[in-house]
């Protein structure tokens, strides 16, 4: 299992069946030293995440000022705020067309909230999931404008829908798209189109393709802020303060698993300041019905409070979440919030029936590079949420498709994929193929609109486009390592020291450590399929170590069953338990290595 000359700690094949990789320099301290470790531990977080030498201070502390760009580098963003601030200065009807999930709700929060501190207040339309699907329906943008609205602004969606929009400009409404999805080089007609993914776009601009919706929505708000400024609008009434959005910016990025450098990181880490102060009524029912006794990390906003508002979209009412966002209502939000905690436990209970069916399908994949797993019942609410597990489970992109889900009997999907595999792009490719009714999205996440009849030409199609690509990815499965430390060095002072190179998530990883020698002094199985370890090591120290869903894999049966006495290393996400009288650290576990 273990060879002394491969690998760091001489790990060339874990239980996993990787090899130990550094991130970035050698940071094994796990005698009291790391040979080559010539700084500070935050510094060489910053510089393996990429970070230039010269450019290190400025990612210590992310802000605004350091990482925000010129809103009009962005192609189409100054007439979609000058025509949003015509709407202002005109008190014209507006509406706020977003889309289902978190990304959504806290876009069109966003622009509510903003356009009620600018004396004009927005109506909002979320469709719903089940009936009306994702993007904006022509029937609905045409409704909304016979109900008399003149301009739209649609956040999250919109950027294919060529149809809708061409019904929307028939009916005399202007419609303005904000988005961050895959485009295709024909723009749908609109009043303004802002969107960092367009091919057309600026380098400066393309180079925030990572922005989550809701962060394009703020760089409008600082467009439009900026356009009433310079036409007066601010004479004798304050400007709103756009900082106090910012804890919608954090909770819609961090939720859509947007990229967390750059401009996204600066967003985030100060949005997270701004939640803290809970200065928004319905944020702060949401962090109360989250059960959380201190203010939210970037991990709860991906764990606890986005499943919440996602929850409304995906098995509830799809208004909900910006209904909770932008009331003022305390006793509202507290109710809101309630009824989406419970929503959530529902949504919880319905993945797991659609997780179970959609894994007896898997076997039967083995030899397929993409997992395309369909199924008549599935909900269509949850099949995203599974997709991610079945990615996590085989390693390689996942879709899971709920069959008969519209009442045309196509097929709705949702995918993941892994780094390295823009799924996104051929999803896309795929419908322009004639393989799909509809379909889009971004490298990491994609949905899909498919006839049944073409699920296994779609199938064979899309394996034989991104077999090369999945390849490549999976050649030589590694586990980066940051740190490496004996058990007596996982304290609470690391945990802390370790998120000063903060906030993480996707594309920011957060750091794994490796802690041992290590044996096992408890095992066994809690919650949903947990893997529970009291461990000890030779320096007398113990702690507790968690391997999540993990009880039927590999993995988790090595650590219950094969493990009894033997030494080994753990590797994971160091983490606070502040369940007991005092706060202890613990390890969440991706993977473990036998010594002996």
């Amino acid at each position: 299992m273990v060879s002394q000359s491969l690998g760091v700690l001489g790990v060339e094949r874990s239980l996993s069946g990787k090899v130990w990789r550094w991130r970035g320099g050698n940071m094994d301290l796990s005698e009291g030293g790391g040979p080559g470790l010539s700084d500070d531990i935050v510094t060489q977080l910053l510089l393996s995440r990429g970070v230039a030498r010269d450019d290190l201070e400025r990612h210590r502390n992310p802000s605004l000022r350091a990482f925000l760009p010129d809103p009009s580098a962005f192609r189409d963003m100054d007439q979609a705020a000058e025509r949003l601030a015509q709407a202002v200065l005109t008190g014209e009807a507006v509406t706020v067309y977003g889309d289902y999930d978190v990304d959504g709700a806290t876009s069109a929060a966003l622009l509510i909230r903003l356009l009620r501190d600018l004396g004009l207040e927005a109506r909002y339309y979320i469709p719903d999931r089940l009936l009306e699907g994702y993007g904006p329906s022509g029937e609905a943008l045409v409704r909304i404008a016979q109900e008399g609205t003149s301009l739209i602004v649609t956040v999250d969606c919109g950027a294919m829908a060529h149809e809708a929009l061409e019904m929307a400009h028939g009916a005399g409404v202007d419609v303005i798209v904000v988005d961050h999805h895959k485009c295709s080089p024909q723009l749908p007609r609109a009043a303004a189109l802002v969107n960092p993914n367009r091919l057309d776009e600026s380098p400066i601009a393309a180079a925030h393709g990572h922005l989550a919706a809701v962060g394009v929505a703020f760089l409008l708000a600082v467009a439009t802020l900026r356009v009433l400024r310079q036409r007066g609008f601010f004479a004798g009434r304050a400007e709103p303060d756009l900082f106090a959005l910012l804890d919608l910016v954090a909770l819609g990025t961090v939720a859509d698993v947007a990229a967390l450098h750059g401009l996204n990181r600066a967003l985030v880490a100060q949005g997270l300041k701004v939640m803290a102060r809970r200065d928004n009524i319905g944020m702060a029912a949401l962090i109360d019905a989250s059960r959380l006794g201190r203010a939210p990390t970037c991990s709860d906003l991906g764990f606890a409070l986005g499943p919440r508002v996602n929850a409304g979209g995906r098995v509830g009412e799809a208004t909900l979440g910006v209904r909770l966002l932008t009331t003022g209502d305390a006793e509202e939000a507290r109710v809101i919030a309630a009824q989406l905690s419970r929503l959530n436990d529902e949504r919880r209970a319905i993945e797991q029936a659609v997780q179970e069916a959609a894994e007896q399908q898997v076997d039967a994949q083995h030899n397929r590079s993409v997992m395309v797993l369909a199924g008549s019942g599935w909900h269509p609410g949850v099949i995203g949420i599974v997709a991610g597990r079945i990615k996590e489970k085989t390693g390689k992109p996942a879709l899971v498709i709920a069959l008969d889900a519209d009442e045309a009997g196509n097929g709705k999907g949702s995918g993941r994929s892994i780094a390295g595999v823009d799924l996104g792009a051929a999803i896309i490719a795929a419908r322009e193929a004639g393989l799909l009714v509809g379909g889009g999205g971004h490298a990491m996440a994609a949905g899909l609109t498919i006839a049944a009849d073409q699920l296994d030409a779609f199938a064979g199609w899309l394996d034989e486009r991104l077999a090369g690509d999945v390849a490549r990815a999976s050649t030589g499965r590694s586990l980066p390592l940051d740190l490496a430390l004996a058990p007596g060095g996982l304290v609470p002072a690391l945990v802390e020291t370790l998120e000063g190179a903060g906030p993480y998530g996707m594309g920011w990883p957060g750091p794994r450590v490796a802690v041992g020698p290590v044996r096992i002094v408890k095992a066994d199985v809690v919650g949903n399929d947990h893997v529970r370890l009291i461990v000890g090591g030779q320096d007398g120290a113990r702690f507790k170590a968690m391997a999540f869903r993990a009880g039927e894999t590999e993995l988790g049966q090595a650590l219950l069953h094969g493990a009894q006495g033997r030494r080994l290393w753990l590797a994971g996400r160091a983490r606070i338990d502040d369940w007991g009288s005092r706060p202890a650290a613990e390890l969440h576990i991706d993977d473990a290595a036998f010594i002996d």
